[in-house]
């Protein structure tokens, strides 16, 4: 049955590449899905091969010195820009896909965060600087036994479950009646930023329990190894890029199920949405649940790999990137977001090293550049280049 045309399902249907090619003919719209899908698995099978395969045998087996060899220091940057790129990707999800800009994603990854870091210092055991079971913050400020929430954090398992729960928890509280008030817009971005800040300051205060202003560092384990150790680092680089390309694959089969239809359909018409019968709060409050649980997986992912976490990581200036990212790459397409995410920050590692004194202009420069020049991100420079008819 073809859908009626105020079915919300129609807007998101519609700008479908090969739509109006199939009015005419079955086989160009087919063929462009084929290659497509093919495209997309020949995409995902190279990205295996270079995280479980390429990069271990670069670092690991290629000796120091040869020009292929693959520095530890390189290997830690591209695993930190991979967990930016899952915050991205959760952006998408949210603001690409559902048209909610959220201005608050990075008090979720900073949650994640602290969780993993909780189970990392008490992980150091009495190889602290004060030798106490207790971490050397807590002993620094004279705390004679763990807090309440501390309970769980020599548990690695509790630690997973902590990860999910946390960021999955205060996004569904909060986003719960933030969507039944049906606060939309730049209200919503507001009061994202407002829940950002407050947590911030939350977590700067030393009877919180979560390190103060230092927060947590100095890790020394993971399971009883060695977190320095080339293997250990190498096995946290091949699971953040697994969970990256596990999260995208997730996030396409969500986006082209029913489900996604009806997301980018309250993007494009919420009002026609509730019309028709669909409740937009579930819809809404489902991925916005979900998009929370990827940042704090990849801020879990984020701390081990980085070593440190502190309340920076949930200033809002933080929180502001993960939508730049998201903007840069191209909005509603997966895949940019990803390429944003990896351009930018590998951008901001240059410019930090060549120059010091004047990257933060020069990263300005790019995002008022891509803002004037590239409204529909990377991804929609490199489709506009790819149809342009050749001379």
């Amino acid at each position: 049955m073809s859908a009626l045309p105020n079915d919300p399902l129609t807007p998101a249907l519609s700008p479908v590449p090969g739509a109006r090619e199939s009015l005419q003919s079955p086989y160009p719209a087919s063929l462009s899905r084929w290659r497509e899908r093919a495209g997309v698995r020949v995409g995902v099978c190279a990205a295996l091969l270079t995280v479980a395969v390429l990069v271990p045998l670069l670092n690991l087996l290629v000796p120091i010195g040869h020009p292929l060899h693959l520095s530890d220091y390189a290997v830690a940057l591209i695993g930190k820009i991979m967990c930016f790129a899952i915050c991205a990707l959760a952006m998408d999800l949210i603001w690409g896909y559902t048209g909610i800009l959220s201005l608050g994603h990075g008090v979720f990854f900073a949650l994640g965060g602290y969780a993993m870091g909780m189970y990392l210092m008490r992980q150091i055991g009495r190889d602290g600087n004060y030798q106490s079971d207790l971490p050397d913050f807590m002993v620094f400020l004279d705390w004679k036994t763990l807090p309440w929430h501390w309970a769980a954090s020599d548990s690695f398992v509790a630690t997973l479950l902590l990860i999910v729960l946390v960021p999955g928890l205060l996004a569904f509280v909060f986003g719960f009646f933030a969507f039944r008030s049906r606060i939309k817009g730049v209200y919503f971005s507001i009061i994202t930023q407002a829940m950002t800040f407050a947590t911030m300051l939350l977590f700067f205060r030393n009877e919180t329990g979560f390190g103060g202003n230092n927060g947590f560092t100095d890790f020394k384990r993971i399971l009883g190894i060695a977190i320095a150790q080339p293997s250990t680092r190498m096995v946290l680089f091949v699971i953040t890029g697994l969970t990256l390309i596990g999260f995208y694959l997730f996030a396409r089969w969500l986006v082209s199920s029913k489900f996604g239809r009806v997301l980018q359909a309250i993007r494009d018409a919420e009002s026609r949405v509730m019309f028709t019968g669909y409740d937009p709060l579930r819809y809404k409050l489902t991925i916005w649940v979900i998009s929370a649980v990827m940042c704090g997986v990849a801020g879990a992912l984020y701390v081990p790999q980085v070593g440190i976490i502190n309340p920076s990581e949930m200033s809002p200036a933080a929180s502001i990137e993960i939508a730049v990212w998201a903007a840069v790459g191209g909005r509603a397409t997966l895949v940019g977001p990803i390429l944003g995410a990896i351009f930018v920050n590998g951008a901001k590692s240059w410019f930090t090293q060549a120059f010091p004194e004047f990257w933060l202009y020069f990263l300005g420069a790019l995002f008022i550049a891509v803002t004037l020049f590239l409204p529909q991100g990377i991804i929609g420079l490199l489709k506009r280049r790819k149809t342009e008819p050749r001379s």
